[in-house]
């Protein structure tokens, strides 16, 4: 007589993918081995509740099987080490409806670890952009075995510990009911093999280290604390695996004349009490070359001027920052006598009261003892 998948899990033929994986969780919930203390017949019905599952939840398997029956679905019925290698996945997913756990990994290369490298650039390769070579040591695959581990003529043999799948199962009781918890394998780290016969050269980890050199293209505008995410330029895997990240923190030298305000940049433009009293057009070395700047008769310390479009290029996006410069009036010093009778002469006609003239040593020596 053939089974009947839906008596199994006690649905009707119309049930929805929900009916069915809450029928499957809650038999599941009842029938399972660690639950049943090893009953033979309540480990039996688990497999067959399992079978019945697997089949219906897949759209194409459970088609075929509605219209041939199940003689027409392939795959065979899921014997005790199938189970804890891919049933007990399965109903992972009927318990908490495949959210938050995602795919669940079967054996397989490992991917390498991601790595860490501090760039140092010039405030100017920041702002435009540059190539650096970056030298390292990392773990690459090994030559002498191709990555695989093991010595030539030989190949790796499938883990006992976890039956190939690169993963260790444990069931617990929860106040939600029994929990899977999926942990890699400690004998295999995860891949699923064995390596019984090891490379001389990595000793079976597939990897050896080498001291390699490429170039990093630093986009313009990048800051300090910026970091730079190289995909694939990191260590090698282990026996094969995919390689993991690059991360290259940026770490930017300071400027002696600007400094930098997000994507703008502030300067300081140094001027005579002429200069600003007058008026003049003294020149500025920007970022992109000598600019001459108009500072208008009377201008105080403080006084802002914006060059539109000469800061530091948008990262995501076009256009660049501003250059804001900052008018500084120098008070002089270590005047000549000329100039001091100058600025005498120009404090008189402004009825300002000023310091007396310095008459040099031998003038007050002459005054004191006079």
């Amino acid at each position: 007589m053939a089974t009947d998948y839906y008596a199994l899990l006690g649905v009707a033929p119309q049930a929805s993918d929900d009916d069915i994986k809450s029928a499957y969780r809650r038999m599941a919930r009842e029938l399972h081995p660690d639950r049943t203390g090893g009953d033979a017949a309540a480990e039996a019905r688990f497999k067959e509740v399992t079978r019945a599952y697997e089949v219906l939840r897949d759209p194409q398997r459970r088609a075929r099987y509605d219209r041939f029956g199940p003689e027409a679905v392939d795959g065979p019925m899921p014997g005790a080490g199938d189970m804890f290698g891919g049933g007990l996945g399965d109903l992972f997913d009927a318990f908490f409806g495949g959210t938050g756990a995602g795919p669940r990994r079967r054996g397989g290369p490992v991917r390498g670890d991601d790595s860490e490298i501090v760039l140092e650039l010039t405030f100017r390769e920041a702002v435009f952009g540059a190539a650096h070579e970056l030298t390292f040591d990392t773990p690459v695959g090994c030559a002498t075995c191709e990555g695989t581990g093991a010595r030539a003529g030989t190949t790796a043999i499938r883990c006992t510990e976890c039956q190939g799948s690169g993963e260790l199962h444990r069931v617990r009781q929860s106040i939600l009911g029994q929990v899977v918890t999926a942990t890699p394998c400690r004998r295999c780290n995860g891949s699923g093999e064995v390596i019984t016969s090891p490379c001389p050269d990595c000793r079976g980890d597939g990897r050896v280290m080498e001291t390699r050199t490429f170039s990093v293209d630093v986009p313009a505008g990048v800051d300090h604390g910026s970091t730079l995410r190289l995909s694939g330029r990191g260590p090698a895997g282990p026996r094969g695996g995919p390689p993991g990240d690059l991360y290259v923190h940026l770490a930017v030298t300071p400027d002696d004349a600007f400094v930098r305000a997000g994507d703008d940049i502030h300067a300081d433009l140094h001027v005579s009490i002429a200069q600003a009293a007058l008026g003049a057009t003294p020149e500025f070395e920007t970022l992109d070359g000598t600019e001459k700047l108009a500072v208008h008769p009377g201008t105080q310390t403080g006084h802002l001027i914006r060059l539109r479009g000469r800061g530091v290029p948008h990262v995501r996006g076009r256009g660049r920052g501003d250059l804001i410069v900052q008018v500084v009036v120098d008070t002089p010093t270590d005047l000549t006598k000329a100039q001091q009778d100058l600025l005498r002469q120009f404090a008189a006609e402004s009825g300002e009261d000023v310091g007396p003239p310095d008459e040099g040593l031998m003038s007050r020596l002459r005054s004191a003892f006079g």
